[in-house]
């Protein structure tokens, strides 16, 4: 089996890809490769991560998630910090999307910058309280900075999906692509922004813009995934 995150480099740009074959989901493995790919992504002007053909991630691993609390509970750790990370990078973060961003998927969307989707089908959401489960701190966090005040409480409370092109308008992504010009658009609009914006003041005003909810989140995260349960 191919590796399920991978890194390449194309000029000032640094591409990690998520792709385990199935449905992208994020486990300790995944989470672990991801966070190396950042390490080593370290001198990039640019980050970009895209997911595979259909799925750009279904969310947590749900086989971690039902082996337990305490599996459950280390997993959305490993997950908010891992959102933390790029909500907070000393570069602009790129998404791209095809097909399914659900749970923790729609997260690591939020987490991004720059998301643009592909026009293929799939649903872009957080339907955590229509599947057992609660948002996270965090998860609120980064849903009340990203999506649009109208959709908010529909989008988190009431568990709402919506397709790529309902979820412009909500604010989980910024524009829609047809799918065969998804990478190249992604890929121009990076490299747009490393060769335009200055590092230094990119990395200052995102501190200036994001570390207190960063703070804030990271403050209580003891708390936050303590209170984290599984219904069934």
């Amino acid at each position: 089996m191919s590796e399920p995150v991978t890194l390449e480099s194309d000029g000032d740009i640094a591409v990690i890809r998520i792709d385990d074959g199935k449905a992208n989901a994020l486990s300790h493995d995944v989470l672990d490769r991801l966070n190396t790919a950042v390490d080593d992504a370290d001198d990039a002007k640019a980050l970009v991560l895209f997911g595979r053909e259909g799925k750009f991630s279904a969310g947590f691993d749900l086989a971690v998630m039902k082996a337990g609390i305490e599996a459950a509970h280390a997993l959305t750790r490993r997950g908010a910090e891992f959102c933390m990370r790029l909500y907070g990078h000393k570069a602009p973060v790129l998404a791209g999307s095809d097909g399914h961003a659900l749970a923790a998927g729609a997260l690591v969307l939020l987490s991004c910058d720059i998301r643009i989707a592909s026009d293929s089908p799939g649903k872009i959401g957080l339907p955590e309280t229509t599947i057992g489960m609660p948002l996270p701190v965090f998860a609120t966090e980064l849903a009340r900075d990203r999506l649009s005040r109208r959709h908010y409480t529909r989008a988190t409370l009431l568990g709402s999906t919506y397709s790529p092109a309902e979820a412009v308008d909500v604010g989980y992504v910024d524009e829609i692509v047809p799918l065969a010009e998804l990478e190249s658009t992604v890929i121009d609009r990076a490299t747009a922004y490393a060769d335009a914006i200055s590092p230094t003041g990119f990395a200052t005003t995102r501190v200036n813009a994001r570390q207190a909810t960063i703070d804030h989140v990271l403050a209580g995260l003891d708390a936050d995934v303590g209170e984290f349960t599984v219904d069934g």
